[in-house]
């Protein structure tokens, strides 16, 4: 089933999972998308549990300038240039970073400007 591009702006809105797939010449998957304002623990576990991939949350240069978060390798060279940061985690409110509730924790706290 396919949905269109309102569709699937509606249901980011109403905090909803959405796939985005890409073309079959690319990487030709599908990625678990959802708004980060609305992210939640029980939404980490299921994209940990279902999706079994990264989870990743896309951030604009200059907030990543602002929390000080360098890219992984200067020079990338991978097939498609995905510019991924070195991971993080939150300073405060966590324990080991690793738990839904934890990864849940520092997506909220990179998107507070007073962070």
């Amino acid at each position: 089933m396919t949905a269109s591009i309102s569709e699937a702006i509606e249901d980011i809105r109403a905090g909803k999972f959405i796939i985005l797939v890409d073309d079959e010449s690319r990487e030709n998957e599908g990625d678990l998308a959802m708004a980060a304002e609305e992210i939640t623990p029980e939404a980490i576990n299921f994209m940990a549990r279902h999706a079994r991939g990264l989870i990743c949350l896309p951030i604009i240069g200059q907030r990543l300038d602002e929390l000080g978060i360098p890219l992984m390798v200067t020079n990338n060279s991978s097939r498609y240039s995905t510019a991924f940061t070195v991971s993080i985690e939150a300073k405060d409110k966590i324990s080991t970073g690793i738990s839904a509730f934890d990864r849940a924790q520092t997506i909220k706290t990179v998107l507070h400007s007073n962070t």
